[in-house]
């Protein structure tokens, strides 16, 4: 089959667009015919290397797709050959105590699906194998590069607000890296949760899409002291008060502004780290102000489908804003690297 793969780790000059082996099915696995894939920050870190993080070589990125089943494993039930679907990015044992309480996440065996397994497993392929417990049906009003685009962001984003800082209605919410796929997923569901999303962006043409996506308010950083800025806006709009809560998938560049853009007793939420991982923090606001950390990590298969339901419900819409062919992946990604992007950016496999 046809994919995109490295054999090593570095720049976009890795990446390589040829033949590949195929998927061998094992007990419980499907063989999906890649229609679409999705670009996620992850596919970055997984080309350049990350400090102890051993991944599989060679390797195939890609942890969000869409296709149709073309074959089943031994033993592998509940679904049909003919199916299309979409992917659910976590891997794990499916037998441990965490797994059978619905807690994949906390399986010792868990590995993000396209990003830690492998060698040549991930969805930037003609062809893919999961464990059939990775794969529901296809939202039937969803094109296959918005169906591909519609898991791991959006599953990341409802663990983030509904499990772990339980956003409320009415409560405002801080979101960085808002125009980009997790931030704009974030913005849709706060809208539709009824709370108050203060967008943080870099531009005129990323503000209006913001405000598409369900913004209330925008702060705008372009050639402006971000620090300043985005403080003293927040303080504005908060009456002096803070927000309640800060969606954070940046990093070290923008932790001070979000402990400082911090209400007393308000939550912060974090699940990467696109701009540094290491950020230094004076304990004092933590104690004083009762801060709550809150570290997220994906989601659990139950989640996945409570988060689906809203998009059948066209509560939440895939922000799919350009698609690229397989083969000009490297195109897609130096785009990502750049920031030049937008909600989502899909890829044809077909």
């Amino acid at each position: 089959m046809q994919a995109v793969y490295f054999e090593q780790h570095g720049g976009l000059d890795v990446l390589r667009y040829g033949s590949v082996p195929d998927p061998v099915l094992g007990p419980g696995e499907v063989l999906l015919r890649m229609k679409a894939a999705a670009l996620n920050f992850n596919d970055i870190w997984a080309r350049k290397g990350l400090p102890r993080v051993a991944l599989p070589l060679p390797h195939i990125s890609g942890t969000d797709g869409a296709g149709v089943i073309a074959a089943l494993g031994p033993g592998t039930c509940g679904v049909s050959v003919g199916d299309e679907v979409l992917t659910y990015c976590v891997n794990s044992c499916r037998l441990c105590a965490a797994c059978l309480a619905g807690e994949e996440v906390f399986c010792k065996q868990m590995r993000i699906w396209g990003f830690q397994t492998g060698p040549w497993d991930g969805s930037y392929a003609q062809y893919a194998k999961l464990q059939v417990q990775q794969v529901a049906p296809k939202p039937k009003h969803l094109s296959w590069v918005e169906a591909a685009a519609t898991s791991t962001s959006l599953l990341s984003v409802w663990r983030m607000l509904v499990t772990r800082a339980r956003v409320m209605a009415g409560e405002t919410c801080l979101v960085w890296g808002a125009s980009g796929g997790t931030g704009s997923f974030a913005l849709q569901l706060l809208a539709a949760l009824g709370a108050v999303p203060i967008a943080v962006t870099s531009s005129p043409a990323k503000a209006l899409f913001c405000e598409r996506m369900g913004a209330r308010h925008v702060i705008l950083t372009e050639q402006q002291d971000l620090h300043e800025t985005v403080l003293g806006q927040v303080r504005a709009l908060t009456q002096g008060r803070g927000v309640d809560v800060v969606f954070d998938h940046v990093g070290a560049t923008v932790w001070p502004t979000s402990v400082e853009c911090l209400r007393w007793g308000g939550r912060l939420v974090i699940c990467g780290a696109t701009e540094g991982f290491e950020a230094n923090i004076d304990l004092r606001y933590l104690w004083n102000k009762q801060l709550s950390f809150l570290g997220s990590h994906i989601g659990t298969h139950r989640e996945w489908i409570e988060c689906l339901k809203m998009v059948e419900q066209g509560k939440i819409r895939p922000p799919v804003t350009q698609v690229f062919p397989l083969a000009e992946l490297a195109k897609a990604q130096a785009a990502m690297e750049r920031r030049d992007i937008m909600g989502k950016v899909a890829i044809d496999c077909a």
